[in-house]
């Protein structure tokens, strides 16, 4: 899950809070890791959208996209970072925003 703390008053660009997944991978197997651009998205733009209105804020939403599997005992995290731009969420209206993003790793 990600999580931000979007306060107008306070402006700039707010990093996301993360809970990194982890995984593992058969050893010596190569895996990626795709997303299905969420919900909501735009174009290739994460957004996600306001919970009773149609309103919507635009996030960045990276990971690491692949590697090489080291066996169960050695877990992948995978390293997700999100951000939001102040001037998406300046003007925005209050109240709570969601988005789920569908993960897949293949090996």
């Amino acid at each position: 899950s990600i999580s931000f703390t979007l306060d107008p008053s306070v402006g700039g660009n707010v990093i996301g809070t993360v809970t990194q997944p982890t995984f593992w991978c058969t050893k010596g197997t190569t895996y990626t890791i795709s997303d299905n651009d969420g919900l909501y998205a735009s174009g290739t733009t994460h957004r996600m959208k306001h919970s009773n209105l149609d309103e919507y804020i635009p996030y960045s939403f990276t990971y690491t996209s692949g590697g090489t599997g080291n066996g169960p005992q050695t877990p992948i995290t995978m390293n997700i970072s999100s951000t939001v731009s102040a001037s998406d969420y300046l003007n925005a209206s209050a109240g709570s925003y969601l988005d789920t993003v569908t993960l897949t790793i293949s090996p």
